[in-house]
C-alpha cells in the first residue's frame, strides 16, 4: 500500500508540476502582457457624436482589454499630407495603423508598401495588401429598417435625405432606406441633397436647409458626419433618424432611430491577431451577426406600427431568407437591375452601384 501511496503521490506531483509549467508558459507568452502602439488617424474629430466616436469608443474599449496605448490624431486631410501624418505615428512605435475614411486608400496604401513590417486597416477602403486590410460593415441592413420606421412614420409620403458623396457606400445606403421605405410605404418618395463634404457642418446645414425649404419633408435622415441634419431637423420639429451613434439624447422631441456601429466587436478581434502575427491583408465586410451593426432603440417618438413591422424585417435577416438587395429590383427608369430569385454580388454592392432604386429624387437632377 505504501508504494502505491507513494507512487500516486509522484504522479500527482507530476501532474500539478505540469499544470503550473503550463500556466507560466501562457503567462510568458500573454501577446497582452507588453503595452502596443496603435495610431488612428480621423478625417474629423474623436468625439463628434458621430463616425469618428463609434471608433473611438470601439478603438478605446480594443485598448482596454488589450494593453494597447492609441495615438490619436486629428482633422487629417484625405490627400497626400496624411503621408507624413501616418510617418509620425510608425516613428512613434506603432505597430498597428488605422486610417477611418475612404480618402486616405492612395495614400495609406503607399504608407503600407514602405512598412511591411506594420499592419494596416483602412475603414471603408477597396484596395488591400498583404499587410492592408479594409473594412466596413453592412450597414445598408440597418438602413432598411431606418427605412421602415420613416415610411410608416411620414405623413407627406415626402422623405429628405442629406448624403456626403455619390459614391458606391452611400449610394447602398440611399437605396436600401428607400427599399425599406417602399415596403411598407409604395407611395412614399426619398429627395436626396448631396453636402459634397462629410464633415464639414457648413455644407450640412446649406444641403438640410435647402432640402426642407424645397419640400413637404416630415422625416429626414442622412449619411454625414455632421450633426447639422438633425440640428435642422430638431429646429423645424421634422423627424430624424441618425447615423453613427445613437444621439437620442440630443433630440429627444424629434429623433426616431438611427443605423449604428459597434466597432469594438470587431478592432478587439483583429488587434489581438495583430499581436499574435495572424493578420490577414483582406476585406472584411460583417453583417447584423457579427454585431458590428445595430439598430438603435427605437424612441417613444417613433409610431406603434413600426415595433411589430421591424420585427418581421429582422426575422428575415435572421432567417438568411431575405437581404436587402434581392430581387426583383428596378431603377428609376424602370429598367430590372436584379432579377426575381437573384441577388447583387458584394462585388458590385461594394464598388458599383452607380445607379438608384424606382423612389429615389436626386434633387440637382430635377
Amino acid at each position: 500500500m505504501k508504494r502505491i501511496a507513494i507512487v500516486v503521490s509522484i504522479f500527482l506531483a507530476v501532474i500539478i508540476l505540469g499544470i503550473l509549467v503550463i500556466r507560466v508558459r501562457e503567462i510568458d507568452t500573454d501577446v497582452t502582457k507588453n503595452r502596443t502602439k496603435v495610431g488612428v488617424v480621423f478625417n474629423g474629430e474623436l468625439l463628434d457624436h458621430s463616425w469618428g466616436q463609434s471608433h473611438y469608443e470601439g478603438i478605446e474599449a480594443a485598448a482596454e482589454e488589450l494593453n494597447l496605448e492609441i495615438l490619436y490624431r486629428e482633422n487629417v486631410p484625405e490627400d497626400e499630407r496624411c503621408i507624413p501624418v501616418m510617418e509620425e505615428l510608425i516613428d512613434e512605435g506603432c505597430r498597428i495603423l488605422v486610417a477611418d475614411s475612404f480618402g486616405y486608400g492612395e495614400w495609406e496604401l503607399e504608407v503600407a508598401k514602405e512598412h511591411p513590417e506594420i499592419y494596416f486597416y483602412h475603414a471603408t477602403g477597396v484596395q488591400e495588401s498583404e499587410n492592408l486590410a479594409t473594412y466596413f460593415g453592412r450597414i445598408y441592413q440597418m438602413r432598411y429598417l431606418t427605412g421602415i420606421v420613416a415610411g410608416l412614420q411620414t405623413k407627406t409620403d415626402q422623405i429628405g435625405y442629406v448624403a456626403a458623396f455619390p459614391i458606391s457606400e452611400v449610394n447602398r445606403g440611399i437605396n436600401a432606406f428607400t427599399l425599406g421605405v417602399r415596403s411598407v410605404n409604395p407611395e412614399a418618395v426619398v429627395y436626396v441633397e448631396w453636402s459634397n463634404s462629410w464633415t464639414g457642418d457648413e455644407e450640412t446645414e446649406a444641403a438640410s436647409v435647402k432640402l426642407l425649404d424645397a419640400y413637404d419633408i416630415d422625416v429626414l435622415t442622412m449619411h454625414t458626419d455632421s450633426l447639422k441634419a438633425l440640428e435642422e431637423a430638431d429646429k423645424r420639429g421634422i423627424w430624424s433618424i441618425g447615423y453613427n451613434i445613437d444621439n437620442s439624447a440630443l433630440f429627444p422631441d424629434t429623433y426616431l432611430t438611427a443605423a449604428v456601429w459597434n466597432w469594438g466587436a470587431f478592432y478587439t478581434p483583429q488587434f489581438l491577431s495583430c499581436l499574435r502575427g495572424k493578420f490577414h491583408g483582406r476585406h472584411y465586410w460583417d453583417g447584423a451577426e457579427s454585431g458590428v451593426i445595430a439598430l438603435a432603440p427605437l424612441t417613444k417618438n417613433v409610431v406603434p406600427e413600426a415595433h411589430s413591422a421591424l420585427e418581421q424585417a429582422q426575422q428575415r435577416f435572421e432567417d438568411g431568407t431575405f437581404d436587402v438587395f434581392y430581387g426583383p429590383i428596378s431603377d428609376r427608369d424602370g429598367v430590372i437591375r436584379i432579377e426575381d430569385g437573384e441577388s447583387m454580388t458584394d462585388e458590385a454592392m461594394l464598388n458599383e452601384f452607380d445607379w438608384y432604386v424606382e423612389g429615389v429624387i436626386i434633387c440637382d437632377e430635377e
